[in-house]
């Protein structure tokens, strides 16, 4: 739906700059690499770097012209003090505003985004609707999919993918919202059918400076002008005061015992085998059994069939979806070569994520719990420490490694998870590769051995360089080193010890 530089101009309240013409704008892109011929450009000011440093790259690819909190040096700009809160918009309203005409369902919370985000798009598979999907780890419609780059990732790429699901077919979309995402406006635009709130604990603080302007951010999804409804789990302080302030249609939803809420969960058991719990809702009660490993997993769960059914689908046809669900990549996913013992990659990278996790993992193996961490780089610095005492205090060993360092000292970083960690049983072992390694060979029958921190992520950066690594794969190749007379290579397994099922790209 192309507009005109001079609408743009108009609607953004500066002056068409010398040069411009009456052009039509086909597109907009944030990315330099994204810019077509008849692309208005979005040069965006960042923490690192400016979108104009890459403007001669822009230029060269066809951008129109470009907006921006101050001028190119060559392109025609449409100086305005807030790029971002512009970019949004007007990315919906050339693709067709599609969340418009497209119900999408946003989750956020600082852990269980990515887990309820996909037990939504399989409960909607399991009442016959087809679904798009964005998150961290992958962008996907029903007739494609490719690796996502980031949490939330920028306007213009929302409202493609909104655009791109309508178009394949899809009849609801799924979308995780990250605080990041609410505060740099990349949801300005898209509107919720339904905005859900999984809870609330540090982390991001790099970011947002303090757990206040932290929450802030979050509950500005939940905002009459951006969301029809909302589902908020008040198993926390956080999510009790959230449900108390929104002006929203709200519906409730609990997993600790005594919790009143409108839906909760009894009866929860984490096992190897699985995730069973009895779901209570305002239409009755019903079982629900996850191929999903982890304690943590019955409140993603339940936040998912609380949002489901607020939209009118039947929620024992959508658990039964939700059923078929075989892993969420680098949630407590297994890594199995016969070994005799348990294996598992996870994404616990805050003390409350680690905290469920390894107490899921310490009640699962009567042998030792062995513990693979690191912190990343450029992140709340506070939660260091934490990271290496929670670990500590539920395991038996805890192999301190590099994650992604990024800016940052390596030792230094390695040096303040081990600061946490004292009193434990502890080594340091800055190749990760290696301390995987060591993990394994210190492993003995029936212990389970754990790598924390970084889930399905493959990309490993220090400073400006970067590697592959993929915590998956560099389990495998470990578990196959370590017992070479098994046949076969290591596999990833579900909870059920099946083979993941991927949906067809």
């Amino acid at each position: 739906m192309p507009v005109t530089l001079e609408e743009i101009a108009r609607d953004l309240r500066c002056p068409l700059p010398p040069g411009a013409g009456a052009g039509l704008v086909t597109g907009v892109a944030a990315d330099s690499r994204a810019v077509r011929p008849g692309t208005l450009w979005f040069a965006l000011p960042g923490r690192q770097n400016h979108g104009l440093d890459f403007e001669e790259q822009a230029r060269r690819r066809g951008a129109v012209a470009v907006v921006s909190d101050r001028p190119a040096r060559t392109l025609p700009t449409l100086v305005t003090a807030a790029p971002r809160a512009a970019l949004g918009p007007l990315a919906a309203r050339l693709h067709g505003h599609p969340s418009r005409h497209l119900p999408v369902f946003g989750v956020t919370g600082t852990n269980g985004k990515t887990s309820t985000t996909y037990l939504l798009d399989a409960g909607l598979a399991g009442a016959g609707i087809p679904s798009g999907l964005l998150g961290g780890i992958v962008a996907r419609t029903p007739a494609r999919s490719e690796p996502a780059t980031r949490t939330t990732p920028e306007a213009d790429v929302i409202a493609r993918h909104l655009a791109r699901c309508r178009a394949d077919g899809a009849r609801a979309a799924v979308l995780e919202v990250s605080s990041h995402g609410l505060t740099e406006h990349r949801v300005d635009g898209t509107h919720f059918a339904c905005a859900a709130f999984t809870g609330l604990a540090r982390d991001h603080l790099d970011h947002h400076g303090s757990m206040e302007r932290y929450f802030a951010a979050k509950a500005a999804l939940f905002d009459p002008a951006r969301s029809e409804r909302a589902v908020i789990a008040v198993d926390d302080a956080w999510g009790l005061r959230l449900a108390g302030q929104v002006r929203l249609p709200t519906v409730t939803c609990g997993t600790t015992p005594g919790t009143a809420a409108d839906w909760r969960a009894t009866d929860i058991r984490a096992e190897l085998t699985g995730t069973r719990f009895r779901a209570h809702g305002p239409g009755g009660s019903f079982p629900v059994r996850l191929r999903l490993l982890g304690t943590h997993q019955a409140r993603n769960a339940l936040t998912a069939l609380a949002v489901l059914a607020g939209a009118g689908i039947d929620p024992e046809a959508a658990a039964a979806g939700m059923a078929e669900l075989g892993v969420v990549p680098g949630r407590l996913e297994r890594v199995d070569a016969g070994q005799d013992f348990l294996a598992f990659v996870d994404y616990a990278h805050n003390e409350d994520g680690q905290r469920a996790v390894l107490a899921w993992a310490r009640s699962r193996t009567a042998g030792r719990l062995i513990v693979v961490i690191g912190a990343t780089g450029d992140r709340d610095a506070g939660k260091r420490a934490a990271l290496g005492r929670t670990a500590a205090h539920r395991a038996d060993l805890v192999v301190v490694t590099d994650e992604s360092p990024e800016r940052e000292s390596a030792s230094e970083l390695r040096h303040q998870v081990l600061a946490g960690a004292a009193g434990g049983e502890t080594v340091e072992i800055a190749d990760r590769a290696a301390a995987i390694r060591h993990a394994i060979a210190a492993a003995r029958p029936g212990d389970l051995v754990l790598l924390a921190g970084r889930g399905a992520d493959t990309v490993q950066r220090y400073a400006t360089a970067t590697r592959h690594f993929d915590d998956r794969a560099e389990l495998a190749a470990a578990l196959a080193e370590h017992r070479p007379q098994l046949s076969g290579p290591a596999a990833i397994r579900t909870g059920d010890g099946s083979s993941p099922e991927r949906r067809p790209a």
